[in-house]
């Protein structure tokens, strides 16, 4: 059950961070991150700045129980 509440602590962060990294023209490096587009929606995404979040959040949820 941590990792599904660990979900949206994860999401929240990366579309920080992305957003901040990425409408400076930067791609963060390793992070990768890039313009997106979904249903009509831009913004900017990284698949592993996300899963870092993810398991940041997880653990710390983890370590709550």
């Amino acid at each position: 059950m941590s990792f599904v509440k660990a979900l949206i602590p994860g999401l929240i962060l990366t579309l920080i961070v992305g957003t901040i990294i990425g409408s400076t023209g930067s791609q963060g490096g390793f992070l990768n991150i890039h313009h997106a587009a979904l249903a009509g929606y831009k913004f900017y995404w990284s698949w592993q700045l996300f899963v870092a979040a993810t398991g940041l959040s997880w653990g710390i949820f983890w370590m709550m129980e």
